[in-house]
């Protein structure tokens, strides 16, 4: 049987590579929502991950952001965002990535996540560390909130969900030293791995959103829970991330909810 971990890795290289080769912009562009896209390019990687996956794995089950998907059943099952980032994609941003994991009896044992463009490869098997480029990563050290450089998101309907994270990222600009919003999950929890992120915060995701990125945090050393600090489940859509250090403080952040600029 082929490795999960090695067949990922070659999969996300060879999504990568799709990317690059489209990168100046030869790919169209089509709308699943007023601003939620996809491109040509998401539907290119996807069909050749699970061309790949059939070949090796063809029994397993796959979910993936650009098909209709069921979570059910027992099944070993592939977890696959394309192009997680695909509106930098779209507008030529360079922060994107292919993010691929391996959930085996219900637990993620294998993930990477790829940026072709600083072709920055990240990979973790479960119980035996995370990387980058195939050097060990851990998280960073930062134990005070005021220190910590922070990221997040917002979902695609920002301006009709009241449930739409405003409220923390205002909070949050008062607490940490400053928050970052770039546009890709997988990228924000693989750079909590590697120290270059303190904390990550983020809701109504999906599992190929998470599924990758949190191995990889897990392995380095970093902690993750639902936003309340609580148990995380990749198809609950909803991750607090963090170095460990700060998990607690950034919990009690969430917890406030009201935005503090709206009291002033």
């Amino acid at each position: 049987m082929a490795d999960p971990l090695q067949t990922a890795v070659e999969m996300a290289l060879e999504s990568g590579r799709i990317q690059k080769e489209s990168l100046s912009g030869d790919f169209a562009i089509h709308h699943k929502g007023e601003i939620n896209l996809v491109t040509d390019v998401d539907i290119a990687c996807q069909e050749k991950i699970i061309a790949m996956i059939r070949e090796s794995f063809p029994e397993d089950d796959i979910i993936a952001e650009e098909q209709s998907n069921t979570y059910d059943g027992i099944k070993n099952r592939w977890i696959i965002d394309p192009v997680d980032g695909t509106t930098n994609y779209a507008h030529g941003y360079p922060f994107f990535c292919t993010s691929i994991a391996y959930e085996a009896k219900g637990r993620v044992i294998a993930g990477v996540v790829y940026n072709p463009v600083m072709d920055e490869l990240f990979f973790a098997a479960d119980g035996k560390g995370a990387y980058l480029n195939g050097n060990r990563i851990g998280v960073s050290r930062v134990d005070n909130l005021k220190r910590s450089l922070l990221s997040t998101g917002f979902p695609y309907d920002i301006a009709t969900n009241p449930d739409n994270n405003i409220n923390h990222f205002c909070n949050f600009l008062y607490e940490a030293q400053a928050v970052r919003r770039d546009g890709s999950a997988a990228l924000n929890l693989s750079y909590v791995a590697c120290g270059r992120f303190d904390g990550f915060w983020e809701l109504h995701l999906n599992p190929w959103d998470l599924a990758a990125g949190a191995l990889i945090l897990e392995e380095a050393g970093g902690r993750i829970t639902n936003l309340t600090g609580g148990p995380f489940d990749i198809y609950r859509g909803e991750c607090l991330a963090s170095n460990g250090l700060i998990h607690p403080v950034m919990a009690g952040v969430i917890k406030k909810g009201v935005c503090a600029a709206r009291m002033a």
